[in-house]
């Protein structure tokens, strides 16, 4: 008697969609970028909150206003900018819109000071090729760099010797000097990849036309660099407007700056949270307004060459 058997039917693997895949790709991506978010803002936040807390609230870490804590104007109303103190007389006020305005001048006149200077080296590194006994442009380029490398208080001594016969102690002037050197070298890599960016025949065509090298770099090299150029002032103005050592070594009354303020937020009785977490609420305020209108220049800026 015959038996006839039944072939096995073949298991099939169970792939997942490719939606499903792009689905979990988007949402592993997103709450990455969520996650990085939240660290970087958590800070800001924490800031801005205890600016409006009291000594009990900081202490306890409580984070949440209106469930964790009742917010205070204590901290702004120690710096006379709280809604009862604003139009009152103020000395904390005073002092705060002096340094204000130190950090203003000093950062603003720095950064277009290194700006002018940054982009004249940089558009003569992009166009003309240099030699200086065994230096070439990459190795100029490289010297200025590696001016980033000394720490500032290798340079402390020297500047503070320099400056007091100079007679550019506690002032202005010898802060936007040495804010200049400090952000020279960021300023002349950013133009450069900018200016390599930008065709030679451009201004090859422009001495064709009777312009002179002057007279390319301004009227046609400069206009299509702008991106470049915002980039490199709002981040020298980002690192002059948050430097500390040397407006602390190098001043003392007429020209402190706001982070100056910030750190001598400190008394017999510890360190007044509340007052410094008022000012550098508005010592960042300003430059995160610079930020936000002008966001698209600096990614556009920072990021031209990146794909050559």
């Amino acid at each position: 008697m015959a038996t006839f058997t039944s072939a096995s039917k073949p298991v099939r693997k169970h792939h997942p969609a490719p939606w499903a895949k792009r689905l979990l790709g988007r949402v592993l991506i997103y709450g990455a970028l969520l996650f990085w978010a939240f660290v970087c803002l958590f800070p800001i936040y924490w800031t801005i909150t205890t600016s409006f807390k009291s000594a009990v609230d900081v202490t306890q870490g409580h984070l949440i206003p209106w469930l964790d804590f009742q917010p205070d104007w204590k901290g702004w109303r120690s710096l006379g900018l709280s809604p009862d103190t604003i139009f009152g007389t103020s000395t904390s006020r005073a002092e705060f819109g002096s340094r204000f305005a130190n950090s203003i001048v000093t950062s603003v006149g720095a950064s277009v000071l290194a700006l002018i200077l940054g982009s004249l080296a940089a558009y003569g590194l992009s166009r003309f090729r240099y030699k200086f006994g065994w230096m070439r442009n990459d190795d100029i380029l490289f010297f200025f760099m590696s001016q980033l490398i000394l720490p500032p208080v290798v340079l402390a001594l020297p500047f503070l010797v320099l400056y007091k016969a100079l007679s550019l102690l506690d002032t202005r002037f010898g802060l936007i000097l040495l804010y200049t050197l400090t952000v020279l070298p960021i300023v002349i890599w950013i133009m450069r990849d900018q200016f390599n960016s930008i065709p030679i025949e451009l201004d090859e065509a422009a001495f064709v036309d009777g312009l002179s090298t002057w007279g390319a770099f301004i009227r046609i090299v400069l206009p299509l660099s702008v991106p470049g150029m915002a980039a490199a002032f709002i981040l020298s103005l980002v690192l002059c407007w948050n430097e500390y050592f040397f407006a602390a070594l190098l001043t003392s009354t007429d020209a402190k700056t706001l982070p100056v303020m910030v750190a001598s937020q400190t008394g017999s009785q510890g360190i007044n949270w509340w007052s410094m977490a008022a000012l550098s609420t508005a010592a960042i305020a300003p430059l995160v307004i610079v930020g936000i209108f002008l966001e698209r220049y600096i990614v556009s800026g920072l990021t031209t060459g990146a794909g050559k």
